[in-house]
This record gives structure tokens, C-alpha cells and sequence, in this order.
């Protein structure tokens, strides 16, 4: 059983928000092993992002758990001490405002996915952690003021979302909240100049917990770990930041793959769109047609050659990059999507697809109209693939639905229309995509032709037609 009695404890400096995987298996880790090389000495309080109605998993375990790395010739298994505490702050509110005023606190980090940095107003109250993730920075900065005074330290904000401009959103949305619960001018002042928002970027493949080597692991180590983690060896976190930030968070100096730049751009568009739009493009079509996870659906004949066609035919060549760069780069992420040793599974790629989608997907549908007048058609297929697996039913029978409640209730009236018409009327609505897809050329009617075969012939039936075998 895992228990830090053995472990000294860190000074908390860091806030999470969010308990999920990835962060477990990049940030966390990557903080354990500069704690453990003593570069620095930074202890971790996990906030969940949503309310769990009950305590977090990992408070029952010390807040230990293990990371399993493996591929590339690495096969490691570390215990992650880092994390002092893990509460749920829209139970404990008062917890999450006693780490506010503290003066130890200096980082926040977070991963509430694409969906999670969003605008969406709520009423202030001082007892009461708000729901939405910016609203929740707000009310922390507001925390902190008001225990420390106008001349408080300030957090440094390192957003983990994989969406443009992260920390300048946040910043952005968190501000507005500020403004609407009327927060005094000496606030708005101190939240300006002393709180950094940077821009971010993150890359590591971390599929979750080992299911399938799940019992040959725990009979190794001698314990369970309900909560290990599975991560690829390959990792990088880009931080556009000043250099006295960097020399804060050090965590380079650990030999950790960590880029501080003045421009996060070029990382970001390649990364973005070829790794993260390569997953989004293959996830849903190969998972409703039966296959589990990515590395069945690269060892799938049909599926290896779509998503090979979607990375070099219609995604690379849009990317600013000089040309055997986005080849070596779009090799190298194919590779990593083979590593035998990861699962990744297409249900937990899927979640909230519709902010993934517009992040990783509608800028190269629309670089590829302005290139060729014509829509990409096999992400047009992908796209169909998508707003299908939206109905929440497949051959295989039902799946959950995980995405934003607004968007989940859109999709339900829709889908009582004939699947061509449904199409339409989604691709039609700002609320899911930010603007009107049918108005980009060509690309309403491909994936009304993609649906239409979809319903008929089924995903496979539909890709073969189009890629042929």
C-alpha cells in the first residue's frame, strides 16, 4: 500500500486545477523528478475542477500514485511524491481560500481541457467556489487580495489547455468575471501588474491508467495503485515567459524537455494540428467502427492508411513549417502513436470533441478551401464521423457522451432529423463551432455526402469508399 509516512513533506507552492491524467503524467511528474534531483522544492494542492461529490481518489491513497513509462527502449515506474493535497473545492471552499492566502503559493497550474477555458458568467460569492474555470482564477485572485493586501505576491498562471493564446484567454475571461462582480479598481490594478498569464504548450501522450498490464504490475511493485498512469518517454512543454519566471521554475535543469521562447507559435501550430488533429481526426470514425483504441486503429489496414492520408495529404502542408520538418515531425508522431506499449482509447481521445475539433481541425479545413477551393475530403469524412458519434449509439450499443452540457443538448434535438438534415442544422450553429461551417465552400455538402454514407454503409463501409483498400 502506498503511504508517505517515509517522505518529508514540501511546502505547497503550486495549485492544480484538475486531477486528471495528463497533468499526473506531465506537470506532476515533471515536478517530482526536479524535487527529487533538489533543484527545487515544490509541493503540489490538487483542486478538482469540477464538484465529485465525494473526495478525490487520490486523498485516499497519501496523494501518492505511480507513472509508468514505457516505449523507446525506457520501461520506468516512479512513485510521484510531489502532491501534498487533494480536495474538492466546491465542497471545501474554505480550503481553496486558505491556499489563496497563502504566502507560499506561487504557480497555478492547470488542464480542464479545450472546454474549460471558456466565458461564461456566474454570480460572485465569497463562500461559494464558482463552477467555471476562469471564474474560479477570479475569485482565487480575489482570495488572495483580500488576505494579503494590494502589494500580494501574485501567482504565475502555466495553462496546460491545448488552445491558442492559453494564458492570455484565461487571463482575458478571468478579468471579465473581475469586472461583472465589480471588484474594486485596486484589484483590476494588482491582478494587471502582479500575475503573470503565460502562453503554453504541452506534448506528451499520457493514455490513463494501464488496464491491460494492470495485475502484472501490481504483483511486481507488491501493492495496487487503482490510480497509476501510463505515459510515452517522449514529453515538452513550451513556456512563452520572461527569463526571471524561468529561473523560478527551473525544472529544465532536471534535464526535462522544457523550452522557454518568445514566440510559442511555430511549436504550437505544428504540435496542434498534426498530433493533436491527427487524434482528433481518427478517434471518433475508428471508434464507431469498432476499434478500441489508437494502436488498433494503426494496426487496422484501413484506418493506418486514412490517418497517413489526413497527416501528409491534407494537414502537413498547411502547417508554416519547411517541408522535411513537417515530414519528420508527422513520422515521428505516427511512431509514437504505434508504441506498443500505450492503449490509448478512442472513448477518452473523444471527449469534448466539439472544442477539440474547432481547435485542432477548422483551421486546416480552412487553409485547404483558401489553397485548393476544395474541402479536405477525409477530414470532411472525420468531421461526419464525429457529429454521428454524437447520437451516443453505435453498433456496439451506447457510450457515454462527455462534453459540454450546452453542446450535448444541441446534438439531442438535432438528431431527431434525417441524418443529412441534422448535419446541417449542427454545422449551422455558432454556439457549437464559433460561426457557421456551411458557409466555408464545398465543405457542408462533403460532409453531408460522409453522413449519408455513414448511415448506409457504416464508418468503415463509408471510409473504404473513399480511400479504397
Amino acid at each position: 500500500m502506498l503511504n508517505r509516512s517515509h517522505i518529508a513533506p514540501l511546502p505547497i507552492r503550486v495549485l492544480q486545477i484538475g486531477d486528471g491524467v495528463f497533468l499526473r503524467g506531465f506537470v506532476d511528474w515533471m515536478v517530482d523528478v526536479a524535487n527529487a534531483q533538489g533543484i527545487v522544492a515544490l509541493g503540489i494542492a490538487v483542486a478538482t475542477a469540477r464538484p465529485h461529490g465525494k473526495p478525490p481518489a487520490l486523498a485516499a491513497q497519501d496523494n501518492l500514485y505511480t507513472l509508468v513509462t514505457r516505449g523507446a527502449g525506457i520501461d520506468e515506474c516512479r512513485v510521484i511524491s510531489a502532491l501534498q493535497a487533494s480536495f474538492d473545492p466546491h465542497a471545501d471552499p474554505a480550503h481553496l481560500r486558505a491556499l489563496a492566502a497563502s504566502p507560499d503559493l506561487r504557480f497555478v497550474v492547470s488542464n480542464t481541457t479545450e472546454a474549460g477555458i471558456v466565458d461564461v458568467a456566474e454570480p460572485y460569492a465569497a463562500d461559494a467556489c464558482p463552477s467555471n474555470f476562469p471564474a474560479k482564477v477570479a475569485w482565487v485572485l480575489k482570495a488572495r487580495f483580500d488576505a494579503l493586501g494590494a502589494e500580494a505576491p501574485g501567482l504565475v498562471f502555466l495553462p496546460c489547455e491545448l488552445i491558442e493564446a492559453n494564458g492570455a484567454t484565461l487571463k482575458r475571461f478571468a478579468r471579465a468575471h473581475a469586472e461583472r462582480w465589480e471588484f474594486p479598481a485596486a484589484f483590476l490594478d494588482w491582478m494587471e501588474r502582479r500575475n503573470p498569464f503565460l502562453d503554453t504548450l504541452v506534448d506528451r501522450i499520457v493514455p490513463g491508467f494501464p488496464a491491460a498490464q494492470a495485475e502484472d504490475l501490481f504483483a511486481a511493485w507488491g501493492y495496487r495503485d487503482p490510480l497509476a498512469v501510463m505515459a510515452e518517454p517522449f514529453h515538452l512543454w513550451v513556456i512563452e515567459g520572461p527569463q526571471e519566471i524561468a529561473e523560478e521554475w527551473p525544472i529544465a535543469r532536471a534535464g526535462l524537455n522544457v523550452v522557454w521562447t518568445d514566440d510559442l507559435k511555430p511549436y504550437r501550430e505544428r504540435k496542434v494540428r498534426m498530433l493533436n488533429g491527427a487524434h482528433t481526426a481518427l478517434a471518433l470514425p475508428a471508434f464507431l467502427a469498432g476499434i478500441d483504441s489508437v494502436g488498433e486503429a494503426i494496426a487496422d489496414p484501413l484506418f493506418s492508411r486514412y490517418l497517413d492520408a489526413v497527416m501528409f495529404e491534407e494537414i502537413a502542408p498547411y502547417v508554416d513549417l519547411p517541408a522535411p520538418e513537417r515530414e519528420s515531425y508527422g513520422r515521428t508522431t505516427l511512431d509514437r502513436f504505434a508504441n506498443p506499449f500505450l492503449r490509448h482509447e478512442l472513448i477518452a481521445i473523444a471527449m469534448n470533441s466539439v472544442s477539440k475539433w474547432k481547435a485542432r481541425l477548422l483551421p486546416t479545413v480552412k487553409d485547404h478551401v483558401a489553397a485548393t477551393g476544395q474541402a479536405p475530403r477525409l477530414i470532411a469524412y472525420g468531421f461526419a464521423a464525429l457529429l454521428w458519434f454524437y447520437r451516443g449509439q453505435a453498433e456496439r450499443g451506447p457510450y457515454p457522451l462527455r462534453d459540454d452540457p450546452r453542446a450535448l443538448a444541441l446534438f439531442a434535438a438535432a438528431w431527431g432529423e434525417k441524418p443529412r438534415d441534422a448535419a446541417r442544422r449542427l454545422m449551422r450553429d455558432p454556439a457549437l463551432w464559433g460561426e457557421d461551417l456551411t458557409a466555408i465552400p464545398t465543405f457542408a455538402e462533403e460532409v453531408a455526402c460522409a453522413i449519408d454514407d455513414i448511415a448506409t454503409l457504416g464508418p468503415r463501409g463509408a471510409l473504404t469508399q473513399r480511400i479504397g483498400l
